[in-house]
């Protein structure tokens, strides 16, 4: 029975898996822009790794020792205390990494300008700017005159300031920085020079105009900024219904309690102190000294301002070679099963299949499950004009995505509004299934259309997130979609699954029985191997039972992106264990789980990553693929990541990150062989 000591602790790997995404800001041969995106993407990552994974061990302090097996040979206080030191080395990596991609950008006539950089023409347009956007959208807390300490939102970045005015008095205020603008300004040039100011340093150069009233001097301004506890508190009054206890706990969330507060490392100590005591901070709140710019998850959005050699050359997404663009997705899906791979393939292909089901009036119904709707949602779209058709069209959406909340409550009302009707999820469950299900009449039969996906069903995040879309009308499959569905609408039915694995009732138990296979196999003498790409590998139980699997001669390789509890290539515990992680241009998010099955492969793609959560605590849809045709293409897709060796990291049990070996001098990059490996069957 493996030891406390055989498992990594999950929040350890975590920050391994967020230094890999600073990996990728380092890297020198990625182009400069995108590896400002790399540090908003980390940035943004460790904002929610606080406002979720931190929060959580805060709330297990007073449970002390008792938790030390399940944190995997810590106490709470000991992993927040490790948390810390790491995140402190995360951050001064950050900034120096910030530093030299600045000043690679300066050879690269890309100037980031502060307040005292600037000519006297560039100071007077800088000024202008200020005064006809920036001022109106700032209101000075004057924490002398005010009554409390303002509270403070969790998504904005703060000045500090201090000022001296009027016969030496010293006075302090807080600045909220306007998030409804823009947080780039490109200033004018009259050469091919680029100069670019942040909005806070414009803020900056302007304190004496803002606060021209109190005849103050010596104004200085630090950035601050505070995280807070994420979890919704959704108590147990039965009165309110559910959208409203999650709109007030969304709500609520905005004044949680500290997880982290970040300020500038050169804050005077008198307005650190200020601050803190205003804030009530102590230690434990995750006090970390920073740079002189925070937010940096803005630097996502970074505009490319022109220059196109800075950034990711484009990749349009490719046709589909067996879909005529002209032709009938139901027309296509009844001659077999075929996968659509996002983001190298279009997501129109879902969009068509919608909107050809909204006017085909043999189509009497549409069921889906959204999870995290895209802001401009064409999918939802979609879904209400097929209402507007006379369709019956259900939708199950799950309100508790988190931080995408607001978004999903207001298309869950507005497409009530609009005649679909409306499951919010199941209760003490989280529907993370993607499942979509028309029913058509053919021959006076009603005859299912299913499309099964790894993500969501988001046109934004298909863009940027490799996942598989997979369209079939096999029956046997999509009869059982068609029941998961009789689930969401009466959750007292029960029903036997022979295809699909869902959970939480037959996933753990579907992935042990395919485990164990492989394991008899291996002491029959037989050839058994087991491959699996998923985002997370975290459930103590699977983890255990490929440590089996690997001591009875199983080869077992993962393509794991983030959290990998397991500890592969240990003598005695996991030697014919090797995990690899991808982390490149887009996001690898697709869960593909191979099993070898003596020769006829066993293959599933799935929603659900091997975490307790999605294994015992979610509603969640694995499916198998049946066409050898299809088999075969996620088989390859699967080998070409392994191949990587530009992107690809080792997985250890020291978590070093170690870049994958070129060997024979060749470099091999999965997401760009990938690309091209589904362009050459266009040809």
């Amino acid at each position: 029975m493996p030891q406390k000591s055989d498992f990594i602790n999950r929040e350890l790997s975590w920050l391994s898996f967020n230094h890999r995404v600073m990996q990728e800001a380092m890297d020198k041969n990625n182009p400069l822009f995108e590896r400002l995106r790399f540090l908003g993407i980390f940035s943004n990552n460790l904002d929610e790794f606080f406002r979720v994974r931190v929060a959580s061990v805060k709330r297990m302090l007073p449970l002390g020792r008792s938790l030390i097996q399940e944190l995997a040979g810590y106490t709470p206080k000991q992993l927040l205390d490790e948390i810390h030191h790491r995140v402190i080395d995360l951050q001064n990596d950050f900034e120096s990494t910030y530093n030299a991609i600045i000043a690679e950008l300066r050879k690269q006539k890309v100037f980031f300008l502060n307040e005292h950089q600037l000519s006297k023409e560039q100071s007077l347009l800088v000024k202008e700017y200020f005064a006809e956007s920036v001022r109106s959208n700032i209101i000075p807390i004057m924490l002398n005159q005010a009554k409390q300490f303002p509270a403070m939102k969790e998504h904005s970045i703060y000045f500090a300031v201090k000022m001296i005015a009027t016969a030496g008095i010293i006075k302090y205020a807080i600045i909220e920085i306007p998030n409804k603008l823009s947080r780039f300004v490109q200033v004018p040039s009259k050469d091919d020079r680029l100069f670019v100011m942040m909005l806070d340093d414009i803020i900056r150069h302007n304190l004496n105009e803002l606060f021209r009233t109190l005849d103050a001097k010596n104004i200085e301004a630090y950035t601050i900024k505070i995280t807070r506890d994420a979890e919704l508190d959704l108590g147990e009054e039965i009165a309110d219904s559910f959208v409203d206890k999650i709109s007030k706990s969304v709500k609520n969330r905005k004044s949680g309690d500290p997880v982290r507060f970040i300020y500038d490392k050169d804050m005077p100590l008198d307005l650190y102190n200020k601050v803190k005591r205003g804030m009530h901070l102590i230690k434990d709140d995750n006090l970390i000294a920073g740079g002189r710019y925070h937010n940096f998850k803005d630097f996502i959005g970074i505009p490319d301002f022109g220059r196109k050699d800075l950034v990711y050359p484009a990749k349009k997404p490719l046709n589909h070679p067996e879909i005529d663009s002209a032709g009938s997705i139901m027309k296509r899906m009844r001659v077999g099963d075929f996968m659509v791979h996002y983001p190298y393939q279009s997501f129109s292909y879902f969009i068509d299949l919608l909107r050809e089901a909204a006017i085909d009036p043999t189509v009497s119904s549409i069921r889906i499950t959204l999870y995290r709707v895209a802001v401009n949602s064409k999918v939802t779209n979609a879904l209400i004009n097929a209402a507007k058709n006379g369709k019956n069209v259900v939708v199950i959406i799950e309100l508790q995505a988190r931080f995408d909340e607001e978004n999903n409550i207001y298309w869950a009302k507005k497409m009530k509004e609009d005649g679909v009707n409306v499951i919010y999820g199941v209760k003490g469950f989280k529907v993370h299934s993607k499942l979509c299900l028309i029913t058509r009449k053919e021959s006076g039969k009603s005859f299912y259309y299913a499309n099964i996906g790894t993500g969501n069903f988001n046109e934004k995040t298909a863009e940027i997130y490799t996942d598989k879309s997979f369209f079939t009308t096999n029956q046997k499959i999509a009869s059982e979609v068609k029941q998961v569905f009789n689930f969401f609408e009466d959750n007292t039915r029960k029903f036997n699954y022979k295809h699909l694995l869902v959970s939480p009732t037959g996933t753990r138990s579907g992935f042990e029985r395919l485990i164990d296979n492989e394991i008899k196999n291996a002491q029959k003498g037989r050839s058994a191997c087991i491959f699996l790409k998923m985002n997370n590998l975290a459930d103590k139980h699977l983890i255990t039972k490929l440590y089996e699997a690997s001591a009875a001669g199983v080869k077992v390789k993962l393509i794991i992106r983030g959290i990998c509890c397991l500890k592969p290539g240990i003598k005695g515990l996991s030697e014919n264990i090797r995990a690899i992680g991808v982390v490149d241009r887009f996001l690898e998010h697709a869960r593909v789980y191979i099993f070898e099955n003596g020769g006829n492969e066993i293959c599933y793609i799935s929603s659900a990553d091997w975490m307790a959560r999605n294994l015992d605590s979610r509603v969640e849809v694995s499916c198998p693929i049946y066409d050898l045709k299809v088999k075969k293409e996620m088989k390859d897709i699967l080998e070409i990541q392994w191949q990587d060796n530009v992107k690809a990291r080792i997985h250890d049990e020291e978590l070093h990150n170690d870049y994958k070996k070129i060997r024979e001098g060749k470099t091999f990059r999965s997401q760009y062989a990938t690309y091209e490996n589904l362009l050459g069957k266009l040809k």
